[in-house]
């Protein structure tokens, strides 16, 4: 697996693309994406596992610093759903 920031994934995006390793893009040192370059290339299920737990835990992490709720978020997410499809009606 190859770790690469997001500066150097975006100036070297298709060489990276073209390998056959897995890549993690950091921003200032936290993970910022994954990206499977080629469709043959299957995680094995624990790595799939880790890599869940590690971003639900950030996220989780995150949501706690900043004080917000699961309510809060399913608020918002129902808020935004509703000013999207209002927008679309205005068309």
């Amino acid at each position: 697996m190859r770790i690469s920031t997001v500066r150097e994934f975006r100036d070297k995006a298709t060489g990276l693309l073209r390998s056959r390793t897995p890549i993690l893009v950091t921003r200032r040192g936290r993970l910022a994406g994954i990206f499977f370059p080629r469709p043959e290339i299957t995680l094995p299920i624990e790595l799939k596992r880790e890599l869940y737990d590690m971003l639900s835990s950030d996220v989780a992490r995150q949501l706690k610093r900043r004080k917000v709720s699961e309510d809060d978020v399913l608020k918002d997410f129902e808020a935004s759903r509703k000013k999207r499809r209002a927008a679309r009606r205005r068309r």
